[in-house]
């Protein structure tokens, strides 16, 4: 599971990135976190993988503090950036083992699951040719395969599906419910407020550093059945505008 509690971050200048987050996400839970660009979602989710230290507060990952107990966050996580930068002038393969020997991915066990994931992915035939030929939904998908080679319990992913072609991004969809199924818990970002709404059991909205919303769809509803997660995010996040314009 994912804990965040009372988390602050500020950027030199005084500039608040994130104020105050206080939220968690369950063991078999699939947890959609959405809001404007410059919202905050990247910088929370630089402080849950350690990328970056809050200015306060703290994060736990599956009980353990990411600031106190980096290496054992880092081993019960997949992380996905929302930037698919990747060492260039290695081959795919020679990335995923790469990624597999920092994780101490046995051998056996490693070209099994290289194998699955290369299949699911499509990346094959491309595998053994240079990162720097790879378009960018391929680097997109070598760093979803290098992730995944650990089989982590907690997958925290930053706009996941950008870049996929329609084939891949159905897969990651249906791995994502899968590992939810299985007890375990996935945290993504998204702007693509379709996926988020037939994919989360919850989702949380994050709008100048305040989460101004988390539940179910139908929490976030208030009764309003006929609302889409589109139109319930254009007005929190209009309500947030004009309260600030107002203060």
């Amino acid at each position: 599971m994912i804990e965040l509690m009372e988390v602050t971050k500020v950027y030199k200048g005084g500039v608040k990135a994130v104020d105050n987050l206080n939220f968690s996400v369950n063991s078999g839970e699939l947890f959609g976190f959405i809001g404007p660009n410059g919202a905050g979602k990247t910088t929370t989710i630089k402080m849950m993988v350690g990328l970056l230290e809050p200015t306060s507060g703290s994060v736990k990952i599956d009980g353990y503090d990411v600031k106190t107990n980096p290496l054992d966050v880092k081993k019960r996580i997949a992380y996905v950036p929302d930037d698919p930068n990747v060492y260039e002038k290695l081959t795919g393969l020679e990335y995923l083992n790469f990624i597999a020997d920092v994780y101490n991915v046995p051998s056996t066990v490693r070209k099994e699951r290289m194998e699955r994931l290369l299949n699911v992915f499509e990346m094959t035939s491309s595998v053994g040719s240079l990162i720097e030929s790879y378009s960018h939904g391929m680097r997109q998908k070598i760093i979803l395969i290098g992730a995944l080679l650990h089989d982590p319990s907690v997958w925290i992913l930053d706009e996941p599906m950008v870049g996929l072609d329609p084939r891949a991004a159905f897969e990651l969809k249906t791995m994502m419910r899968e590992h939810c199924e299985q007890g375990h818990t996935v945290f993504f970002s998204t702007h693509v407020l379709e996926v988020a709404e037939k994919l989360c059991d919850r989702i949380g909205i994050i709008d100048k550093g305040h989460l101004i919303a988390c539940g179910t769809l139908d929490e976030l509803r208030h009764g309003q059945q006929n609302e889409s997660l589109e139109q319930l995010f254009l007005q929190l996040t209009d309500a947030t505008a004009e309260g600030t314009e107002s203060e």
